[in-house]
């Protein structure tokens, strides 16, 4: 009889709060409202409690495509 193989989790893809992710970014909430009207920078999502949350991997590509402009 085999030995049943445990799967590892992956880490979940953890949500950031917006002000984190504008740390990260290095911009204002001011410039995040302006971009996102022009449809330009990370997607976001509002959690059912009402914040405005970034997933991290959404933020980590979009890091990535700045440094490639």
């Amino acid at each position: 009889m085999s030995t049943p193989t445990r799967r590892r989790r992956t880490p979940k893809d953890e949500l950031l709060p917006l002000s984190d992710a504008l740390v990260e970014i290095g911009i204002s909430r001011a410039t995040w409202y302006r971009w996102r009207n022009r449809g330009f920078g990370p997607e976001a999502r509002r959690t059912p409690s009402g914040r405005i949350c970034v997933r991290r991997s959404v933020l980590d590509a979009f890091k990535d495509e700045l440094e490639a402009a």
